[in-house]
């Protein structure tokens, strides 16, 4: 039976072949998911007889699909299929996934509240861009002030004034992804709204903006800009798999590094990609990577969970979080 390169991988991870095992193959070796996978069929076979090679690769494809709609631990009970849909079409699967257009209920969100100053500020005259193509340095010291308040305005500004839009690193992102989203854009040197905006906030309001930045966010801008992490690109597509534990599991308070550890539980070639520091593992540098990138910039930042430091722990990076409301009202899982 052939395997299509776009097709679920069959060691079960839920990722296409083509990015997974495939390659893996070619260069002559073979992973341990595809091994228990084929060890599995040899199995299966002992004792079969067909009477052509239509018959068999019938016979193996059946045996694929029972095996890829099995509930899968290290999935968290998702099967492989499920995982599959996840990761490569989590807005094209409505039997599984549904994500409002438009929310029943007012977000309240970090890139909200910044997004609405950026509206404001731009109104109907626009705002007028730096010669980079930055917003300007008095809108981001203003923006700053407002978000952060006077006392985290002068903890933030500390060793390091504001002098460019990306360093406030908040608002910077939220006008890349408003721009992605197509909510915003440059025309004749200045920043104005785009007419889906305008026509969004005077019949919807904030609840028919959020839905367009967390699809920019997730699928369009990139989670390791800036970072200084290796790509490590599956964090970002699997953004649903982290909504997922998030309904799951955050209604009680949780460590970041119980959701690193179910993140490489599910994906565990992500060491593979690890170039570890001297003081740390691969484990080490990817479940950090993936309590900023996922935990913290992605569902901290648009309002889907409440983070909680420890000042004694701050340089540890490690958190702990639960659910907010938002989070159910942004995605609907039907499994």
């Amino acid at each position: 039976m052939k395997i299509g390169r776009n097709d679920p991988c069959p060691c079960g991870s839920g990722i296409k072949y083509k990015k997974c095992c495939a390659g893996k193959q070619e260069a002559g070796g073979q992973p341990a998911g595809m091994g228990e996978a084929m060890g599995e069929l040899r199995e299966l076979l002992k004792g079969q007889s067909f009477a052509s090679l239509e018959e068999a690769n019938a016979f193996l494809r059946q045996h694929m699909q029972q095996r890829n709609r099995a509930p899968n631990d290290d999935f968290q009970g998702l099967s492989s299929e499920q995982m599959h849909r996840f990761l490569h079409f989590p807005f094209e699967t409505p039997h599984l996934i549904t994500f409002p257009a438009r929310l029943d209920i007012a977000p309240e969100a970090p890139i909200m509240t910044l997004f609405g100053l950026l509206v404001d500020a731009i109104g109907e005259e626009g705002l007028k861009a730096t010669a980079t193509g930055n917003l300007p340095r008095n809108f981001c010291r203003e923006a700053a002030l407002s978000f952060l308040g006077e006392e985290g305005y002068r903890e933030k500004t500390r060793f390091c004034g504001i002098n460019t839009e990306p360093d406030f690193q908040e608002l910077h992102v939220t006008r890349l992804v408003a721009e992605l989203a197509g909510l915003i854009r440059k025309y004749k040197g200045k920043f104005i709204l785009g007419r889906e905006c305008r026509t969004l906030l005077a019949e919807q309001g904030p609840s028919g903006i959020y839905p367009r930045l967390l699809r920019a966010f997730t699928w369009e801008y990139n989670w390791g800009y800036q970072d200084r992490y290796e790509d490590f690109s599956i964090i970002q597509h699997s953004f649903l798999f982290t909504l997922y534990l998030l309904q799951r599991f955050g209604a009680a308070w949780q460590t970041s590094a119980f959701y690193a550890d179910c993140f490489l539980r599910a994906f565990p070639a992500v060491l593979g990609e690890a170039r570890p520091l001297s003081l740390e593992t691969a484990e080490e540098e990817i479940s950090r990577c993936y309590a900023i990138r996922a935990l913290d910039r992605f569902a901290g930042f648009l309002g889907l969970a409440e983070i909680e430091r420890d000042p004694a722990k701050r340089f540890s990076g490690e958190f702990r979080l639960r659910k907010l409301s938002l989070v159910d009202h942004v995605v609907r899982f039907h499994l």
